[in-house]
């Protein structure tokens, strides 16, 4: 079953799962560590995770390690500019308004 994006990073665990192994990759089992949840709830997360190819396993001797894939989170940034801009622009009429009110006080 393919997911989308959007879906995986819906969840908080797995939003944490994604800043965890974002600087290393790691072990479910690591991973489990930092949460106060069972391997197993992990496991799914992670499936999920990589159904959305938002991580990725590879396999070291015995150990599977989840890496995050870059250029996936690279969609929803792209997905988010959009956005991005609409509150630059409104931040940026903000502080033109807020400049004509400090100078018409002066």
């Amino acid at each position: 079953m393919r997911r989308d994006i959007f879906q995986a990073i819906a969840d908080p665990t797995r939003r944490a799962i994604i800043v965890l192994i974002a600087a290393q990759a790691m072990t479910p089992n690591a991973i489990a560590e930092h949460f106060d949840t069972t391997r197993q709830a992990v496991s799914k997360h992670l499936k999920v995770l990589t159904e959305c190819e938002l991580v990725q396993p590879q396999h070291r001797g015995r150990e599977i390690y989840y890496q995050l894939e870059i250029d996936k989170m690279k969609e929803i940034d792209h997905w988010l500019e959009q956005f991005r801009k609409i509150w630059e622009s409104r931040f940026e009429q903000l502080d033109n308004l807020l400049e004509t009110l400090k100078k018409q006080q002066q």
